[in-house]
């Protein structure tokens, strides 16, 4: 098989047939298709178990639940043990594919010679995504123009097809939600350019119960850590533009996970609070804190940035958002007064 498909599988019976029935579809057929049951305690198993009774290209692994980063890396490991495939496709198993998918996208990576082709997707409650076969255009770019343009698509490991030599030495972090932002971006930046398919081919539906529409939970900070990872990632290999538009995401996001827990989950702000003051800890030196301590977070943060521009840019751009109360002359003071 040329192809293999991850599809994690955790309590998404009333999704999951549409989402194998799409791959099933597919006009490339050399595929396998590889169900992740991460103890699903629904009808998913016999569901997996139903497909892949029915076609040979159905791969099953039955696992205890591990969070979608252990399912993916179950699946990694089984096709570099007893896969032969080249390329890599990861699918959410409450999303589905128009049916030229991974033609194209196999097409475009061999048309370009790239190692990854992203392909559009489109956000829907059920509705399949409007595709223009006539006009399926392909093109290059670069994933530092991609990561600043469009950093959903540069982010997400889903709607991508990587060759699969791409995560030889990598896998998704274990117990973290937002896994994909600790990881994609670690791929993507290997390569000089990577191949597009710009048309929504992969539906990401709209699923109020899935992981990042849930009620919020400490959890939630989880992506301010790896924004800080980020931001070190693209510091080191000398990606400016990628660096700068990374320290705005990561200072907004802070702000605004700060303005969450006080405003809306105050019995959560202890727990809350040692996230916060362990990321700080680690990322930027800084000692315990307190939530209730906004402008010092803030002020903290600054080492990850460049030039007094762009901290005097962040900064507006941070009151004007979440309503901190400063004077332009403090602001300036402050700024003034950093290394």
């Amino acid at each position: 098989m040329l192809i293999s498909v991850i599809v994690p599988v955790y309590k998404v019976e009333p999704y999951l047939r549409r989402c194998v029935d799409s791959v099933l579809a597919q006009t490339f057929a050399d595929f396998e298709l590889i169900l992740v049951d991460d103890g699903s305690p629904d009808q998913c198993p016999a569901i997996c178990d139903e497909y892949a009774a029915k076609d040979s290209r159905v791969k099953v692994i039955h696992q205890p639940n591990g969070g979608l980063s252990a399912a993916r890396n179950a699946a990694l490991d089984w096709i570099f043990t007893h896969s032969d495939s080249q390329w890599v496709f990861f699918l959410d198993s409450d999303d589905w594919l128009h049916p030229v998918t991974l033609e194209c996208m196999l097409d475009a990576n061999q048309k370009f010679n790239t190692n990854v082709c992203i392909c559009g997707y489109e956000e829907t409650s059920g509705a399949n995504p409007k595709v223009n076969t006539a006009n399926l255009g392909y093109s290059l770019r670069e994933p530092e123009q991609l990561y600043v343009r469009q950093v959903v698509s540069a982010n997400i490991a889903c709607g991508k097809l990587f060759r699969k030599e791409c995560f030889k030495t990598i896998r998704f972090p274990v117990g973290k939600i937002h896994e994909d932002e600790y990881t994609t971006h670690k791929i993507l930046f290997q390569y000089p350019s990577v191949a597009i398919v710009a048309a929504p081919l992969y539906a990401y539906f709209i699923n109020l119960q899935g992981i990042t529409k849930s009620q919020w939970t400490p959890k939630k900070l989880d992506l301010i850590e790896t924004l800080a990872q980020q931001c070190i990632f693209f510091e080191a290999n000398g990606y400016n533009k990628a660096y700068q538009f990374c320290c705005r995401r990561y200072l907004s996001c802070l702000a605004k996970q700060i303005k969450i827990v006080k405003q809306e989950y105050p019995e959560l702000k202890p727990v809350a609070q040692k996230v916060l003051a362990r990321v700080l800890r680690e990322y930027h030196g800084a000692a315990d804190i307190s939530i209730k301590d906004d402008e010092w977070i803030f002020w903290q943060v600054f080492p990850f940035f460049i030039t007094m521009q762009h901290k005097y840019l962040c900064t507006c751009n941070y009151i004007k958002q979440f309503g901190f109360k400063a004077t332009l002359s403090f602001v300036f003071r402050k700024i003034l007064h950093l290394k």
